[in-house]
């Protein structure tokens, strides 16, 4: 009884300090989205409001459109990184079937590289990256934005992960049937996948949709502007900053992660849960 009692005690504890986390990391969301409703008079008021006295929603979110091609933005981050996971899984899943799967020499040797890759910040080989491109002449394109992420490390891994858990019967059963190792990547392995693709999707969307140091230097033309360098835009230092417009475009900014989060969500848990297992 005193066991039961103790574990009950125990998962209360863990609910309470789950929750208060999930205030602490959606705080600044809410005060996001409640600013982008307040009217300029309310948002730099001494005392805090959860909620603004008179609605200013209609204002500051036609204001958001009005100051910037929000919708060019947003067209932009979603050709950006729907075409970047497209190239990440082209190349991620006959590397990590290759690696899970085929006996090859220096096999343990070419994973520890693909391991180390993953160490590897962005920033360090940014100016490398920036002076070829400068070279190619294709700067200030979208093949600038894409082109330096075709290749995920971290894609190859989990994939790798996850294809370790497939049972070898089944890839030796289709090769018995006569399909090609190509043929059992996209039309075995592939299906199979879907869960920690789901979970790889997310992870990649989310991080070059909310990408600002790459964009930044890599682009100068309005027209190529992402999401998150399009709402530095709303800064003005000689005026101020009109942070009603500039929370409401914020909010439009996230909405298509939060969204696509909650409806892929179940895929994403599935796939985080399996690549782990052996």
């Amino acid at each position: 009884m005193s066991t039961a009692r103790g574990i009950s005690l125990w998962g209360l504890l863990r609910h309470v300090l789950l929750l208060i986390a999930a205030a602490i990391v959606l705080l600044p969301f809410v005060w996001m989205i409640v600013t982008s409703l307040k009217p300029q008079s309310e948002i730099f008021l001494s005392e805090i409001r959860w909620w603004p006295e008179r609605l200013h929603a209609v204002e500051n979110y036609t204001k958001a459109f009005d100051r910037a091609p929000l919708m060019r933005f947003l067209l932009n981050g979603a050709i950006v990184t729907v075409t970047i996971f497209m190239l990440q899984v082209l190349i991620a899943l006959p590397a990590a079937y290759a690696l899970a799967k085929l006996r090859f020499w220096g096999r343990e040797a070419v994973f520890a590289l693909v391991l180390f890759c993953i160490l590897i910040p962005p920033q360090a080989t940014a100016i490398p990256v920036f002076l070829l491109f400068h070279h190619l002449g294709i700067l200030d394109t979208y093949a600038a934005l894409i082109v330096p992420f075709t290749i995920s490390a971290f894609g190859i891994f989990l994939m790798r992960q996850f294809f370790m858990t497939v049972p070898d019967d089944l890839v030796d059963a289709a090769r018995m049937d006569g399909i090609s190792e190509i043929g059992i990547v996209w039309r075995v392995m592939l299906p199979t996948a879907l869960p920690a693709l789901t979970a790889f999707g997310i992870f990649s969307i989310v991080a070059h949709w909310n990408d600002y140091f790459w964009p930044l230097i890599a682009v100068n033309s309005k027209e190529l502007f992402t999401p998150p360098v399009g709402v530095a835009t709303f800064r003005n230092e000689e005026a101020g900053t009109d942070y009603g417009p500039l929370m409401a475009a914020a909010t439009i900014i996230i909405a298509p992660l939060i969204i696509a989060f909650l409806l892929a969500q179940r895929r994403f848990i599935e796939g985080i849960t399996f690549t782990g297992m052996k």
